[in-house]
């Protein structure tokens, strides 16, 4: 229901509704909501729409704690030359929106498995809920759609369209040099060779020993190399005197 109506106008109806369940603290008129912030904000009333935004983050996201709405209420902090920078929101706004919540019983602490922080109760959930009922938020269940039947398809006669007449080919003319290279040549027919008996390869190893014992040149036949011989030399004479 709540997501049926525009959420801007909800949280501004419902700042109305938190009106007059809490207050604005005095310091609210001059402080800003950040230090992404240059100046504090120029509605007199934006503790209420503040505090009604926060409602709704803990509807949807809850349970949650201070530390990631202050995320939440973020924004990028003008420094001049320097790029911009994220800042968090201020903590302290958003820990006194919760406080007062809590006082009024629209929120209440809770740990749900290993997550701990703030859930919205049945009281803060009517709040959100009689707020967009009023603004026509009701929820409206679609209608089923007659399904149309399917009609069997009727395939319509292809007409086959009439082919041109085709271009008579030319009788394709090969010169006589390819014909002459095209032409396969005769293959020469292998006799058979005949199977040599085991006689005929004993005749042939007895023909080439005898071949190679000719070739040998034999012993005798070598002529023998003659020492030199030694001659003697005859004694010197000594001079006489």
């Amino acid at each position: 229901m709540i997501f049926n109506v525009p959420q801007d106008q909800l949280i501004e109806k419902t700042a109305e509704e938190l009106k007059k369940l809490i207050h604005m603290p005095s310091w609210g008129l001059f402080v800003k909501t950040g230090a992404h912030k240059e100046k504090p904000p120029v509605d007199n009333d934006w503790w209420y729409i503040r505090s009604a935004a926060v409602l709704r983050k803990v509807y949807i996201l809850g349970p949650i704690g201070v530390s990631k709405l202050r995320i939440k209420y973020g924004g990028k902090r003008n420094r001049g030359y320097k790029p911009g920078k994220f800042y968090k929101g201020s903590g302290s706004i958003i820990r006194k929106v919760l406080q007062q919540l809590e006082e009024a019983k629209l929120v209440k602490q809770e740990t749900i498995g290993k997550h701990k922080g703030r859930v919205i109760t049945p009281k803060g959930t009517s709040v959100l809920f009689s707020v967009a009922k009023r603004m026509g938020g009701s929820v409206q269940k679609k209608k089923p759609v007659p399904k149309k039947e399917a009609k069997p398809e009727v395939k319509k006669p292809v007409e086959k369209k009439a082919e041109p007449p085709k271009a008579k080919e030319k009788p394709h003319i090969i010169p006589k040099e390819k014909q002459l290279l095209s032409i396969p040549k005769a293959k020469k027919k292998e006799t058979p060779k005949k199977k040599e008996t085991k006689k005929e390869v004993k005749k042939e190893i007895s023909e080439t020993k005898v071949s190679d014992d000719a070739q040998k040149p034999k012993v005798s036949d070598t002529p023998k190399k003659e020492k030199p011989k030694k001659v003697k030399k005859a004694p010197k004479k000594e001079k006489k005197k």
